[in-house]
């Protein structure tokens, strides 16, 4: 998926996100910038940052005074969301998705690869609006 493309052509896997749901017209440009804080677990390994920005397309289309939504609905996708993630990995955090792996190593790469193109796909699978 074009995420993945964007993350192997040095944008972070948050920004990964966003760059891709900017190319479907779920987010705007000015959310780029923003979701470069998000990378790397929010610079500390927390929250995964392709999680992260999947919410914020998410927020972006449902949230508090958009066209799609509100904020009960927001919330409701976003826990959908987080769910099915954890429900396949275990975990939302980025240092416990990357364990024993070395930041610069081609194996966390192709794991972060993976990990930014399914988040890509759920997002479209959780959205489900053609803007």
């Amino acid at each position: 998926m074009k995420a993945a493309e964007y993350f192997q052509n040095g944008y972070s896997c948050a920004e990964s996100i966003i760059k891709w749901a900017i190319d479907e017209g779920l987010a705007t440009e000015e959310m780029l910038p923003i979701a470069t804080a998000f990378s790397g677990g929010m610079g500390s390994g927390c929250l995964c940052g392709a999680i992260a920005s999947s919410q914020m397309v998410i927020g972006n289309l449902y949230g508090r005074e958009n066209k799609f939504g509100n904020e009960t609905i927001a919330r409701a996708k976003a826990k959908e969301f987080l769910t099915e993630f954890k429900n396949k990995h275990q975990a939302a955090c980025c240092r416990v998705l990357t364990r024993g792996m070395e930041m610069a190593s081609p194996e966390r790469k192709a794991h972060c690869v993976s990990i930014v193109n399914e988040c890509s796909k759920m997002l479209e699978e959780h959205i489900k609006i053609k803007v």
